[in-house]
Order: C-alpha cells, then sequence, then structure tokens
C-alpha cells in the first residue's frame, strides 16, 4: 500500500480554504482531517479521539518532551496539539491528511516535514478578497482593512508553498446557483395575477417550524448582498407597503430562560448589546473597549451553542484555527455554567426518555440516541440540545401568529399575513393601517411567550421586500 501524504493547508482570511476542506473531505475519499489533542476537558456532544484527544495537563507535557507533536501552542491555559502518532498511521494507512494552519506553523512544519505538501488558498486578486471579507456582513471597514493588511504581510511567505491554489470555482458556483434557483427559477413560479403563491407545511420539520415549498420563500438569500438584493422584486399591491417584524434573538432569550443562567438572564435585562456583552466577559475585556472583531467572535459563538456548535465548525465560520475556536467555547461555559449544565442535562434527560420537549409540553422523539453508528448517536445528542430551545420557538412564532391574525379580523383590518421565516413575518400593510398594524404586532409578538428575559420586535416597513428587512 502506498503511503499517503501530510497535507498542509492555509490562506487568507476570506479565500475560502475552509469551504475548500470541507467538500474536499465530503465528496472525495482516501483524506483524512487532522485530530488535536487538547488538555482542556470533554464538552457536550464531544467524543475521545474524534472531536479532540483529550490528555491531562501531565499526560500533554510529556508528549511534548517526546517530541509527539507535529507542532503544538498553549491557548488560555490549554495545550493544543498535532499529534504526531495520529498523522503518521493515517499516513500509512494510504490516506492524505490535511491540517489547516497558519502560514508561519506551516513552514515550521515543512521543517520538520520535508515531504509535507504546502497549500496556500487564494483569491484572484486584492479586490476578490475584500468583496468576499465585506459579503460576509459581520465585520467593519476596519477589520476589514485589518485582515487585508495581514494577507498582504503572509503573502510574503507564499513563495514557499507547493502550490498555490485561486478559488474562484465557489464563487462562480454561488452565481450560478443565483441566476438558476432564484433568478430564472422565481420568474417561473409567477402565475396569473402577478404574484408568487407558494404552499406552507406545519407538520414536515422535526423542529416544527412551518416550512414553505412550491416555491421555497423561506430560502430567499441573506448571508450575501448580491442575494439579499433579489427581495427588490417582491412587492406589495398599490397601496400596500410591506412590513416585516423579526423577533431579536428569540434562541438566545429562550435558552437564558431555559437554563436559568443568572448571568445570560442579567446581561439581557441590562438591556444592552448582548454580543458586546458576552465578549467582554469571555475575553475579559472593559464592555466599552471591546473591540467589534471580539464582538462578532461572541456573535459566532452566542448563536454557536445554540446549535451544538463543535470548535471545528466554529473555526470555518470564524476563520480562525480549531484551537481558538475550542479556547472561544471553552470560555463562554466559563462565562454561563448554566448553560453548560443546561445542555448536559438535555441530553441526559433525552438519552434516559428517547425523546426532547419544547418549554409548552411538545415532544420530539431522537431514535439517533440509540443508534449503533457513532456519528448518528453524536447527531442525536447535538438534536437533544437544540430541539428544545428550537422547537420552543418555533411554539412562540405559532402563537404570535395566531395572535396578530385574530387582532387583525378582530380590528377588521385589510392587512394580512403573506410569509412567515422562521423568526420573521412579513405581512401587506395599507398605508393608512401602518401605524395600528404596527402596535398589533409589538403587542401580540412580544406577548406570545413569558419568559424570564423579554422578547423583543424590529419591525420595519418598505416599498420591497429588500427596504422591508
Amino acid at each position: 500500500m502506498n503511503k499517503g501524504n501530510l497535507i498542509v493547508v492555509s490562506g487568507f482570511s476570506g479565500a475560502g480554504k475552509g469551504t475548500v476542506m470541507n467538500r474536499l473531505i465530503s465528496e472525495k475519499e482516501g483524506y483524512a482531517l487532522s485530530i488535536s489533542a487538547t488538555t482542556r476537558g470533554m464538552r457536550p456532544g464531544e467524543t475521545d479521539g474524534v472531536s479532540y484527544f483529550f490528555k491531562t495537563r501531565e499526560e500533554f507535557e510529556n508528549m511534548i518532551k517526546e517530541d509527539a507533536f507535529v507542532e503544538y501552542a498553549c491557548y488560555v491555559g490549554n495545550y493544543y496539539g498535532t499529534p504526531k502518532a495520529f498523522v503518521e498511521e493515517k499516513i500509512s494507512e494510504g490516506k492524505d491528511v490535511l491540517l489547516e494552519i497558519e502560514i508561519q506553523g506551516a513552514l515550521k512544519i515543512k521543517e520538520k516535514f520535508p515531504s509535507a505538501v504546502l497549500i496556500f488558498i487564494t483569491t484572484k486578486d486584492a479586490k476578490t478578497l475584500k468583496d468576499r471579507l465585506t459579503g460576509r456582513g459581520t465585520e467593519t471597514e476596519d477589520v476589514i482593512e485589518k485582515r487585508l493588511n495581514r494577507a498582504a504581510e503572509e503573502a510574503k511567505g507564499v513563495e514557499a508553498y507547493d502550490y498555490i491554489v485561486v478559488n474562484d470555482i465557489l464563487e462562480y458556483r454561488g452565481l450560478t446557483k443565483l441566476k438558476s434557483t432564484y433568478a430564472d427559477g422565481l420568474a417561473d413560479c409567477i402565475a396569473e395575477d402577478g404574484r408568487i403563491h407558494t404552499s406552507f407545511n406545519q407538520m414536515i420539520t422535526a423542529t416544527g417550524r412551518i416550512s414553505s415549498t412550491e416555491p421555497n420563500l423561506q430560502n430567499i438569500p441573506m448571508r450575501m448582498e448580491l442575494g439579499r438584493l433579489i427581495r427588490k422584486v417582491f412587492v406589495p399591491k398599490l397601496g400596500c407597503v410591506f412590513m416585516d417584524a423579526d423577533y431579536s434573538q428569540i434562541e438566545l432569550r429562550i435558552l437564558a430562560h431555559m437554563s436559568e443562567d443568572e448571568e445570560l438572564i442579567e446581561a439581557y435585562r441590562m438591556s444592552e448589546d448582548i454580543h458586546r456583552i458576552t465578549a467582554s466577559k469571555v475575553f475579559h475585556t472593559p464592555f466599552e473597549e471591546v473591540t467589534d472583531l471580539q464582538r462578532r467572535n461572541a456573535k459566532a459563538v452566542n448563536f454557536g451553542i445554540v446549535y451544538g456548535i463543535s470548535s471545528f465548525g466554529l473555526s470555518q465560520d470564524l476563520s480562525i484555527s480549531r484551537k481558538e475556536a475550542s479556547a472561544y467555547i471553552e470560555q463562554y461555559f466559563e462565562t454561563y455554567p448554566g448553560v453548560k449544565r443546561f445542555l448536559d442535562n438535555c441530553i441526559a434527560k433525552a438519552k434516559e426518555t428517547g425523546e426532547s420537549r419544547t418549554m409548552y409540553g411538545r415532544r420530539r422523539p431522537i431514535p439517533e440516541l440509540s443508534s449503533s453508528n457513532f456519528m448518528q448517536r453524536q447527531f442525536g445528542e447535538r438534536v437533544a440540545m437544540n430541539a428544545p430551545i428550537q422547537g420552543t420557538a418555533a411554539d412562540i412564532m405559532k402563537i404570535a401568529m395566531i395572535r396578530v391574525y385574530d387582532s387583525l379580523k378582530r380590528e377588521g383590518l385589510k392587512s394580512r399575513i403573506l410569509l412567515q421565516v422562521h423568526d420573521e413575518l412579513l405581512l401587506e400593510v395599507w398605508e393608512d393601517e401602518v401605524e395600528k398594524v404596527r402596535e398589533i404586532l409589538m403587542r401580540d409578538m412580544k406577548g406570545a411567550a413569558e419568559l424570564s428575559v423579554s422578547l423583543e420586535i424590529d419591525v420595519h416597513t418598505g416599498k420591497n421586500w429588500y427596504e422591508a428587512k
């Protein structure tokens, strides 16, 4: 059997290296993603030898003395490193081992393992890189500028890499999907009355959320600006405007309520920026000194925790190393210990009963928890953590819809609900009813549930869906 290779992948932030690696692993055989060792504690949903190799501090330091790591570092009091034995084992099996690491670390690995293949992922030019960073919609101009300056510094070491890959294909695929699915696809769905009609399903999704089909109007892009522009083609009838009402961070607020975490509840009761508060607590930075980057990272952790995000998933979202991502999650649980206890308890109860329950008692069976397949069991644990929160959010939205519908009918208004998109309601509102409908939405949506933290609603109007959102 031929031996595999150690492949080290680096790239500019925003170049898409994480996406390329994910596609490679999911679509091609013969590749293995490197698993790190760490001294931090195991979290809900993690398994030794799959998520990480969990080591005591003594074990890790002995491995350092024995030169047992390809590379290692210390983050926030915990060690993280790539075990040499795992890499060599997979290579001997004929697999190519993928290791994502920053440029300086990659060059050190090349010194230690001359046969290692270094691949650098880049864009065709600086403008494209800036456009991708801007298109995320998650960073300020200052942060983007810093990333571009860092990219310029990193470029000085690129000549040492074996291969430089220009990542254009993903951009092409994205544009092709926008055209075929939304530009061309939606045009084919226009009915004789000049409108697009969808079908709503209440019993299809496991979460309890209402879904939309033929066409799916809940799937209109939001992340990329070019995708968001598609919403401009949706316009109300003459004499009307669109009014969009969106629950603000409903799942995080439900998490605060159900976990009974005092720190998280207090953060919401302060009525300040929850992501900035979390960043301040997690990164031990005064509130007023929290940077935009720290806030963005805290936001990703806040929302990621709800879905049982792994360090690998967070690293892809933030374009950081798995070690940094792991440290962020660890600091989050230290900051909000009630959340960790709640998630652990969700898994334990689900394993005992075979199901999860929302705050209103709606059940979701989780047969995956008793599966003989390890990946299925891991999926079941993530469901056990997320289902009570996401399911409760779905329940609250349905209660809110009924309340709003009844109020519109009771008060004899012509305005109506058009579309529900997860935590968002879109209404077609007659211009002379705008203020009355706004009052109804604020009252009925906020009053749909009584939580230990208040439900907050963002309401906007516009001449098209883009402006209203």
